[in-house]
């Protein structure tokens, strides 16, 4: 092992993940999550989610622990995520962290989401290293960020409404494909033909921001109108239409960021990454142009506590370290002063 030994706790949605990491060694990532709970609801409940949450992260913290053959009492520090988020999630995480850093005399590390995202291809890509362009998309952000170092970023552009993994899920809870909606579509246009429908790709003006939300209406209204003239398309064609439509914007708008900042690095985080048509096209254009593409892999794309733990080692080596007063925060930017 190599580098101080973190305990990373994320809990800001709906999934709980604990992990040991050493250096930019993943030791030990364990995952409890909540898909079934929520599936019925067609969307996460945060009543329901904070409940789970108080439910598995001790187990979590035990298996991650157990599988890292390592004990507590090693730990260099604790990181927890601080926000954004469910508040009643972020709570859960953030207070046992810091409880189990208190007990053990070592330093708490409260972390940025969306940080945790930018320090997932570390622990995969030992060649990446700013300044880059990254991705970060998930169910409920959809940003691009130039990330001129570590810990130095800008977000250049953000969803005005709905988030790509939001489009996903809305959309797919509205064809009947189940939750959550990103997975759902993805198999479901498989085979399928995008070019059967050619649904909007909004902000054409705006280079950088996002909005899924008329796409959402458009796709509402195409397959409302085809079946009151029975002539619905085959469901993978839809599904590969809409799909196409949400990989072109966040594509193109990823690599006109590459263009204004001149890069030569492009990353990705969220859990719309591990999306194969994204993934794929993303590659294509970076090979294209000759840019080097760093994707975690679809593991890591996802919320998970060995992205938190990286994030939390870079912070620990800055000196960085969360007062015990601190509280969550459901509103936390990247680019914050």
């Amino acid at each position: 092992m190599s580098g101080p030994l973190i305990l990373g706790i994320e809990t800001s949605c709906d999934e709980t993940g604990v992990a040991v990491v050493a250096g930019h060694e993943v030791l030990a990532s364990v995952l409890a999550t909540q898909i079934e709970a929520h599936a019925r609801f067609g969307g996460v409940v945060p009543e329901v989610a904070a409940r789970a949450h108080v439910e598995a992260i001790r187990p979590m913290v035990h298996l991650a622990l157990r599988q890292a053959g390592v004990h507590s009492d090693q730990l260099d520090a604790v990181a927890a995520t601080q926000g954004p988020g469910l508040i009643g999630a972020l709570m859960v995480g953030f207070s046992f962290g810091k409880a189990l850093a208190w007990s053990l005399g070592a330093p708490f590390v409260g972390i940025d989401h969306m940080e945790g995202h930018l320090f997932a291809p570390r622990l995969e890509h030992e060649d990446f290293s700013p300044p880059a362009v990254v991705l970060l998309v998930s169910g409920g952000h959809s940003q691009i960020v130039h990330m001129r170092g570590w810990g130095s970023y800008e977000v250049m552009g953000a969803t005005i409404d709905d988030a790509a993994g939001e489009a996903f899920d809305k959309l797919a809870r509205f064809m009947g494909l189940g939750f959550p909606g990103g997975p759902a579509i993805d198999r479901a246009s498989e085979g399928g033909d995008p070019s059967i429908v050619d649904f909007p790709r909004a902000l054409r003006d705006r280079p950088y921001d996002f909005s899924f939300s008329g796409l959402k209406t458009s796709v509402v209204t195409y397959l409302e109108k085809a079946k009151e003239q029975k002539s619905v398309p085959p469901l993978a064609d839809v599904a590969a239409a809409i799909q196409e439509a949400i990989v072109d914007v966040l594509v193109d708008k990823t690599f006109q960021a590459v263009e204004a900042t001149g890069v030569s690095r492009v990353a990705g985080g969220g859990g719309v990454l591990a999306n194969r048509r994204l993934r794929q096209r993303l590659q294509e254009e970076a090979d294209r142009r000759g840019v080097a593409l760093h994707l975690p892999s679809p593991g890591l794309c996802t919320d998970n506590g060995a992205m938190i733990a990286a994030a939390g080692e870079f912070r620990l080596e800055r000196g960085d370290i969360t007062a015990w007063g601190a509280d969550v925060s459901s509103s936390l930017r990247l680019d914050a002063p």
